[in-house]
């Protein structure tokens, strides 16, 4: 199988390329290094791109610019993929509302060129889009929460499991990051709905792994790990420190893409994440960051939040497990922050 990936250097995107390229595949990765010119030298991605190569023979990297219609037109009716694994992103809500037509033409305008030239040279291809959920917005913080010793949750019952695919994505404030992203995910699904090609919108969790390039702007466990490693001050942005995150490791997520691949459903949509089993708070994330790194936490509270930032998610897994029954989630949390903290480790080394 031929499948073109983009964003093939960033946390899912690599990941992704390594999983199916390990299993034979002719993987095609899409990556211009964008996140150096969002994030400075801490995002550089270029690494990656070179493991990839050296490690997998049927590996071909383009530095194709998802924004330039005429040349991604071009690469996929070159290309002609088997699936398409969309996961090229700016990541930021800070970075966003500093550089607006930047994200919007990455999130938005990226993703459609990619869909159109799917739909022109590769119609019957599988097209997985990377979404977020912040397409939810701040709408998840009108859920009533009980404050816990060390976290929030939900104090509803319908919440139980976390929060499902029928949650209002509409009239709330999502940050300017979450605005672009409605608009890809929308977009993909319609190209599912409207032209009946094989899509899903992956509304991601905490997305992470010991492959994440982790910043301030984006990265939450692999930033906070690395913080803690080398002993830098990590700041709180408001919550009490009680906001929960549920995370899921990207060899997870390259697992589920696989299942969609071998059997896709078109226009859908799933909140991949890694459940109330994955979920901390960043109070409960210090407390195991140290215990890998043997490392105090040094930190500093904000006492203002993130605009459009989640209180607590959790996302409910039972419409992903319903659909392909043969996936979950296989590691589990305190796996994730071994394995990051291993991986800075070795880093650092070098």
């Amino acid at each position: 199988m031929k499948i073109l990936i983009t964003g093939s250097s960033g946390l899912i995107g690599g990941e992704v390329a390594d999983y199916f390229a390990s299993k034979g595949h002719a993987i095609v990765g899409v990556d211009n290094n964008m996140r150096a010119d969002f994030f400075g030298p801490g995002g550089d991605t270029s690494w990656r791109t070179e493991e990839l190569k050296a490690k997998h023979k049927n590996f071909r990297h383009y530095a194709t610019d998802l924004r330039d219609r005429a040349s991604v037109l071009k690469l996929v009716e070159e290309i002609k993929p088997d699936a398409v694994v969309h996961s090229a992103a700016q990541p930021s809500h800070d970075l966003a509302a500093s550089r607006p037509f930047d994200d919007f033409d990455v999130n938005a305008v990226g993703t459609l060129n990619m869909l159109e030239a799917a739909r022109r040279h590769a119609p019957e291809a599988p097209f997985a889009h990377m979404s977020t959920n912040k397409v939810y917005g701040d709408a998840p913080n009108r859920i009533k929460l009980k404050e816990l010793e060390t976290r929030w949750d939900y104090d509803d019952p319908a919440y139980a499991h976390g929060i499902a695919e029928n949650f209002t994505i509409d009239q709330s404030k999502h940050s300017i990051f979450g605005a672009s992203k409605v608009a890809g995910d929308v977009m993909a699904q319609e190209y599912g709905r409207y032209f009946g090609m094989k899509t899903c919108c992956l509304r991601g969790g905490c997305l992470t792994g010991p492959n994440h390039s982790g910043v301030e702007l984006h990265g939450f466990l692999s930033y906070l790990v690395k913080a803690n490693y080398e002993g830098k001050l990590y700041k709180v942005f408001g919550y009490k420190g009680k906001q929960v995150r549920d995370n899921i490791h990207s060899r997870d997520v390259a697992r589920f893409i696989e299942a969609f691949i071998a059997a896709p459903r078109s226009g859908e949509v799933y909140n991949l994440g890694g459940g109330r089993g994955n979920s901390c708070s960043v109070l409960e994330a210090f407390e195991l960051a140290e215990k890998y790194t043997g490392k105090k936490m040094n930190y500093e509270y904000v006492d203002k939040n993130r605009e459009g930032d989640h209180i607590c998610y959790i996302s409910d897994l039972r419409k992903m497990r319903a659909h392909y029954p043969g996936w979950d989630i296989t590691i589990p949390l305190e796996d994730i922050f071994r394995e990051i903290a291993e991986a800075w480790a070795r880093r650092t080394a070098k």
